[in-house]
């Protein structure tokens, strides 16, 4: 999968473009509970989230990871805003390439936490 790269000395960060986003890509993304929480969150607020919003119980350098690997699989798109890296789901995306996906996910995974009691 390519990816758009930044412009040279930018803050852009490169996102898969729409139809370079693949079923497999986003399915390994949300196959993490850290990324599935993040997605969960981003899904249950509606706005961009700043990374800072998330309390993960993993090291910095692993919830970036996580967020790197959400954006390079097209599910969610992070711009900076002044220092701060906001993140926002690629809702309108996901549904018009795989519909009803993450929707179906989205409530399993709340099944799922509400039967663990997580």
């Amino acid at each position: 999968m390519t990816t758009a790269a930044p412009a040279a000395g930018s803050r852009d960060l490169p996102h898969p473009a729409r139809d370079e986003i693949r079923l497999e890509s986003v399915l390994h993304a949300l196959s993490d509970p850290m990324r599935l929480r993040i997605v969960r969150e981003l899904a249950a607020d509606g706005a961009e989230l700043s990374c800072s919003h998330f309390d993960l119980p993993v090291t910095k350098s692993t919830t970036t990871h996580h967020f790197r690997v959400l954006r390079e699989s097209g599910v969610v798109r992070q711009i900076y805003r002044g220092t701060a890296k906001l993140n926002g789901l690629r809702r309108g995306d996901l549904d018009d390439l795989f519909p009803g996906l993450l929707d179906t996910l989205l409530a399993a995974a709340e099944r799922q936490a509400a039967r663990l009691g997580a």
